[in-house]
């Protein structure tokens, strides 16, 4: 069995980094920009590139939560300041629970997280949350249902299914009332969770949730739970859209990319999703600019091959950058994908049992126990 962390100390407070309050690694101080939707437009990267390179360490990384971090950071007041300026901080309050995951492909969605997004802001109490509260827009296909987000919203018709806890409700609400119910609902929880981080860790609170939102909204009951898709990989690769245009899925080898390219991605002036899945969207090119941006893109080291191993295989930061961290998970991890001894499915390499960024749907869990050896595990 995994030595896992089975009860960890809710009582220490959210560490989960922000813009603000950042946390502190053997490679410098970490900080988190929250993107809601994981939605980035054009003209951010410009300033997103300047972040990477003046502040951090010239890279741009991913969560599993849509979000951005710089690494390497050593001017932290600075960093907040910076990314303050550029507008990427609304609600300085508010900076560390904005973690919104919105179906990647379906930008249709994105002024519903917008509104979701506005709902939070104008609420004083979801501003207590913890870092790691994490709400969800799933387009219907179950995508993001797949994270188990705390509090979301899945299209099912013309209206939303409700989920609570990662678990669908039978309870739908009309799509201008998901954001204020979503509001309305962590808001509910923040004033009960006591020193519960993840709404999961509370099933008993849900039905009064539910009961509570009955009373305030127009709400249908579901009979029957309809039925979820199964989930498929990141989308990746040449994605035709309607109308002759086209979006590109690339994957990102360990969850992050250099600088160089943010700035391809200002230039290129299209609307970009950042995915639960360590991986980019790019929205709606016509197919002369989709082409050059796989010319200019992939010898950075994005992947638009869909059947690239490197999409099989990630692995938190590890040695050096986290002191943590048992092994040098990176370096283990390109020895693993060198070998001829990949398993099958998705695979993760964890320095310590903290397991930071594990695919939360079925893998082959590598655990650090010391340098270079590990404990090989199932996950589902």
């Amino acid at each position: 069995m995994t030595s896992l962390i089975s009860a960890p100390d809710r009582t220490r407070g959210d560490i989960c980094p922000g813009a603000f309050k950042l946390h502190h690694a053997t490679d410098g101080s970490i900080g988190r920009v929250r993107f809601p939707g994981g939605h980035v437009r054009p003209q951010q990267w410009a300033d997103i590139a300047r972040i990477a390179t003046e502040l951090g360490d010239g890279n741009i990384h991913v969560t599993t939560r849509g979000n951005m971090q710089f690494r390497g950071v050593t001017q932290d007041q600075e960093f907040g300041c910076v990314v303050t300026q550029a507008g990427f901080v609304p609600s300085q309050p508010h900076d560390k629970i904005r973690n919104i995951i919105a179906s990647p492909l379906s930008p249709e969605l994105w002024p519903l997280v917008d509104a979701l997004d506005a709902a939070l802001l104008a609420t004083d109490a979801t501003a207590g949350l913890s870092g790691r509260t994490l709400f969800g827009i799933d387009a219907g296909d179950g995508a993001i249902i797949s994270q188990e987000p705390d509090f979301a919203a899945r299209k099912v018709g013309d209206r939303y299914q409700l989920v609570l806890g990662g678990a669908p409700q039978h309870v739908t609400v009309s799509e201008s009332d998901v954001p204020e119910v979503l509001a309305f609902a962590a808001a509910w929880w923040q004033a009960h969770r006591g020193d519960a981080w993840r709404l999961h860790e509370t099933p008993e609170d849900i039905s009064l949730i539910l009961a509570d939102i009955a009373e305030a909204f127009a709400v249908d009951k579901l009979d029957e739970l309809p039925a979820v898709p199964e989930t498929t990989a990141a989308p990746i690769g040449w994605i035709d859209n309607d109308h002759g245009r086209v979006t590109l899925g690339a994957g990102l080898r360990f969850g992050f990319f250099p600088a160089a390219v943010a700035a391809m991605l200002a230039t290129l002036g299209a609307e970009t999703t950042i995915t639960p899945w360590a991986s980019l969207v790019i929205h709606d090119l016509d197919e002369s600019h989709a082409e050059a941006a796989i010319k200019a893109l992939a010898p950075l080291g994005l992947i638009f091959d869909a059947d690239s191993p490197w999409l099989r295989i990630t692995a938190c930061t590890g040695l050096p950058g986290c002191a943590k961290s048992k092994s040098h998970t990176h370096d283990d991890a390109v020895a693993l994908m060198n070998s001829d001894n990949i398993p099958d499915g998705l695979v993760h390499f964890s320095g310590c049992d903290r397991r930071c960024g594990h695919p939360r749907v079925a893998h082959t869990e590598y655990l650090a126990v010391a340098e270079g050896e590990y404990l090989i595990t199932h996950q589902r």
